[in-house]
């Protein structure tokens, strides 16, 4: 989604930022996402990955519906994933004659008392109209998406997948993606002019970018339609772009992943994603991070976690155990006499670490049952057994 911008109107005012808005309260992002509109961000946040894990085009190799839908959950977490823009999109579902540009605020539609009397600036009566009650959308909108031309267009966001290993997402580390996206064109550098030539100025417009129409009592602004907003015309275009300024290559973007990086999260690249075009900014690029399993350890948010397998007799009498951790340096445990199966033992500060924190490493302690057993096992168990008469499960009654 393109981010809304500003460019002079009638009279040098601000124009009416509508279509943003206007896809906000169309589309129910919580509803795309599967959360409530009063869930927690990290509920949102866990259901999008979930989400993501689901519908990546990865998963789903030649899936078009899937691919579809991976790009609306993205979209959808974009806006309700972060607070800020959350809080806005709220806002505008909540307010949608606000959202529209009626009422308080510089950009909106309003009364102008010059030249010919009222003046919506940025948009037509017919577009105000039309986005409160459903229509079509006919006037200015039509007009705009004909004469674009070089209007200033912010570039698309990029979405590329990286897979760790267990210990380099712990770790943190930089790596390489391969890309192919769009980029400023290498013959023209990204005017759009054939080498030799620059765009001049519009004649039509007198490098304002707006065109103005007086109809009676009302005056609109709206896009050049010669130059299409952008204050200036190509006369000769660049034989490699055809005067859009860009062109697709595949290029090397080298990420810096952040210590502590969990399976499914979403990085955000600002600034590296496609080029705009006439001089529009630069989208974002998104790395969505998978990370492998690891033989020894699991993780559970910012802790790690490792099985300790024990006999019977340790777990009984009680021992000291070796354990090895992450950074290589192992760490040794007394385990008490009569430990049950499953005991968990916190080493603090030998989990995961961040910028913010640093976990601990959860060790569980499993007593290992036998499945083989030589004569002189079986004698010592049976032995064993015959000392402990008392049955643990008397309790039951049964």
């Amino acid at each position: 989604m393109e981010k809304p911008g500003t460019s002079p109107g009638h009279g040098e005012g601000q124009r009416l930022e509508v279509a943003p808005q206007r896809e906000w309260f169309e589309k129910n992002y919580y509803e795309v996402l599967g959360v409530s509109e009063t869930a927690a961000q990290k509920d949102i946040t866990r259901a999008y990955r979930k989400l993501a894990r689901e519908f990546h085009p990865d998963a789903n190799p030649g899936n078009a519906a899937a691919e579809e839908k991976f790009k609306e959950i993205s979209a959808a977490y974009d806006v309700v994933g972060d607070e800020t823009k959350r809080a806005e999109y709220d806002e505008v579902r909540r307010n949608p004659m606000g959202g529209m540009g009626f009422g308080g605020g510089g950009g909106g539609a309003g009364f102008n008392p010059g030249a010919g009397g009222f003046n919506f600036e940025g948009g037509d009566l017919g577009d105000l109209l039309g986005g409160l009650f459903g229509g079509g959308g006919g006037g200015r909108r039509g007009r705009q998406s004909q004469s674009r031309g070089r209007a200033p267009q912010r570039g698309s966001d990029l979405e590329a997948s990286c897979r760790l290993a267990f210990r380099d997402a712990v770790a943190g580390m930089e790596t390489a993606l391969h890309v192919t996206s769009d980029l400023p064109c290498g013959t023209c550098s990204g005017s759009g002019a054939k080498p030799g030539t620059s765009p001049t100025l519009c004649q039509h417009c007198r490098g304002r970018g707006v065109a103005d129409d007086n109809q009676g009592m009302f005056s609109f602004s709206s896009p050049c339609p010669v130059c299409g907003g952008a204050g200036s015309v190509i006369t000769s275009p660049c034989g490699t772009c055809r005067g859009t300024g860009v062109e697709k290559r595949a290029r090397e973007v080298k990420v810096r992943i952040p210590a502590g990086v969990d399976d499914g999260q979403r990085i955000k690249l600002k600034g590296r994603g496609g080029a705009g075009r006439n001089g529009g900014e630069i989208g974002d690029l998104y790395v969505i991070v998978s990370v492998d399993r690891d033989e020894i350890f699991g993780r559970d948010g910012k802790n790690l976690t490792i099985n300790v397998p024990v006999t019977f007799a340790e777990a009984t009498l009680g021992t000291k155990l070796t354990v090895p951790t992450l950074d290589g340096k192992p760490v040794t445990l007394k385990i008490p006499a009569g430990t049950p199966t499953g005991k968990v033992f916190r080493v603090k500060g030998r989990g995961v670490a961040t910028k913010k924190a640093t976990g601990d490493l959860l060790v569980t302690v499993q007593v290992d049952v036998p499945t083989k057993l030589t004569d002189e096992q079986r004698d010592a168990l049976e032995a064993m057994a015959a000392a402990f008469p008392a049955a643990p499960r008397d309790y039951l009654g049964v």
